[in-house]
């Protein structure tokens, strides 16, 4: 274990630029396949799951909720034992747990215990700030200014691949569902999370993590140096945020139950922020969230997620709308809608492999900048452009390009942000505050298009035109706000500085 010791550099574990990078890309695009395929395996078959399960399609709305709400609590976590125990050991146990779940979806016998694994199903969120965290540190050796550009490099590659496999899992699923059982059809999920598990068990490196340095004896075990009173508080605050904006979907905005209960999410942040500013290893570090080259990151990471969590069910209920019935909509059915998001993922996957080019022609921050502009103008285009297919596959294909590239560069940009032993942390904060952005707005948007009180498509009730156009021009509003922030960071100097102190968070990087 002498490439633990602290200052050692011949016998250090990380890799350097040319010494294996590509297998360790190579293997990690095995786990983002796996995560396309997750992501979009189930979209066409969710009224055959509802089937199956013997359930209303408009229940399928609580798989949405559940797996949001675990994905925001387990990321924050996750990331940080990534720190301190090695990422690839996180990588393993998050991916374990879905496979676990990923089978349990397959072979759940009612619809609570099939809730239950799909909502256990969401720790797969954590699995690409974890593959970026473990490029940035095996990268060290190259240098701040090589560190950034193949960290950027190797996330478009991580998320072209993930948009490709979700083409890939859509078409597979809808092509397979009238030809075999649906258990079977659920199972195949199962199977190749694993695979990816094993793969990822034999082939992948260990790197010590944050306790194997000589520091870790002033923390001494993996509990004292876990802020568990943090974990336990950011899990209130979240639970609580969270439980407000279901109940608000629920009950209605009118109701004082949701909103006492998001107030007393919030109220429970302050004493969370002071409890993580007195610690030395704290769950969440505040501080370097605060600092000016991590928090543009972060808060575009939560005005992005409105846009590409928080959008996609409004965009396929309009499409699904008849504009005989409603006056608006494309009268599309399920296949042209699976063809829809296809078109989409595709965008996304070019937005996400152009990102090297981009950030080489505007630089990194530059880049950042473009790719919320581009997910501002798409969405805004829908405003006066949305009665015609082609308009709204132009729209779509302008917010994918920059919805792609921002996939790509947010961890990337988080990491070169952090110091050193925070990478894990700084990246996976960019999946949880996504995540929670995405909650927000679906709370949000589903208020918006409720006209009969549910969000359960145009069979059941048709949502006001209002409601679209207020999605759309928050969405737009979001990306043009996401776009200021980015300008507010330190651009990356040309040249170099010295390498950071571990306690302080370097300049701004994609």
């Amino acid at each position: 274990m002498s490439g633990t010791t602290g200052g050692a550099t011949r016998t250090s574990p990380y890799l350097g630029p040319a010494q294996g990078l590509v297998a360790i890309v190579g293997l990690l695009v095995a786990v983002e396949v796996a995560s396309g395929v997750l992501q979009g395996y189930y979209t066409p078959i969710f009224s055959d799951i509802a089937d199956h399960l013997g359930i209303q399609d408009a229940d399928v709305n609580w798989f949405e909720a559940a797996q949001l709400i675990v994905s925001a609590l387990c990321v924050p976590p996750l990331a940080r034992l990534g720190d301190l125990v090695g990422h690839k050991k996180v990588l393993l146990l998050s991916t374990a747990v879905t496979a676990v779940a990923s089978w349990g979806v397959a072979l759940a016998p009612s619809f609570t215990t099939f809730l239950v694994a799909w909502a256990l199903q969401g720790a797969y969120v954590v699995w690409l700030p974890l593959e970026v965290a473990i490029i940035h540190r095996r990268t060290a050796a190259a240098g701040p200014a090589r560190q950034r550009l193949l960290t950027r490099r190797s996330a478009a590659v991580l998320v072209g691949a993930l948009e490709l496999s979700v083409i890939i899992g859509a078409l597979t699923s809808g092509a397979l569902v009238e030809a075999t059982s649906m258990t079977f059809l659920l199972a195949l999920p199962a199977v190749v999370v694993t695979v990816v598990l094993v793969v990822v068990w034999v082939g992948l490196e260990d790197v010590p993590g944050q306790l194997a340095t000589p520091t870790a004896s002033r923390r001494g075990s993996l509990l004292g140096a876990f802020d568990l009173r943090g974990l336990g508080l950011v899990t209130l605050a979240l639970g609580l945020v969270m439980g407000g904006l279901i109940a608000v979907r629920l009950m209605g905005p009118a109701s004082a139950l949701p909103w006492l209960l998001v107030a007393a999410g919030l109220a429970v942040l302050v004493p969370f922020v002071r409890l993580e500013r007195s610690l030395e290893e704290p769950m969440v570090d505040v501080r370097v969230l605060a600092h000016r080259a991590q928090w543009p990151v972060q808060l575009t990471a939560f005005l992005f997620g409105m846009s590409v969590l928080g959008a996609q069910i409004p965009l396929s209920t309009f499409a699904r709308t008849d504009p005989e019935v409603a006056g608006y909509g494309l009268g599309a059915d399920a296949a042209f809608v699976s063809t829809l998001v296809g078109v989409y993922v595709v965008f996304l996957a070019i937005g996400a492999f152009t990102l090297p080019l981009s950030a080489r022609l505007l630089g990194a921050r530059g880049a950042l900048v473009a790719s919320a502009l581009l997910v501002a103008l798409g969405y805004g285009l829908f405003l006066p452009f949305h009665d015609t297919t082609q308009q709204t596959l132009v729209n779509m294909a302008v917010a994918g390009l920059g919805s792609g590239a921002l996939v790509a560069a947010l961890p990337a940009a988080a990491a070169a942000a952090a110091p050193p032993h925070r990478t894990g942390f700084a990246t996976g904060m960019t999946n949880a505050t996504k995540t929670v952005g995405g909650a927000i707005a679906s709370s949000v948007f589903a208020i918006a298009l409720a006209a009969t009180g549910s969000l359960e498509g145009p069979d059941e009730g048709v949502a006001p035109m209002s409601g679209y156009l207020t999605v759309w021009a928050v969405c737009a509003a979001a990306a043009l706000v996401a776009a200021v922030c980015l300008l507010l960071a330190p651009r990356v100097p040309d040249e170099p500085e010295p390498a950071p102190e571990a306690a302080r968070p370097g300049t701004l990087g994609a």
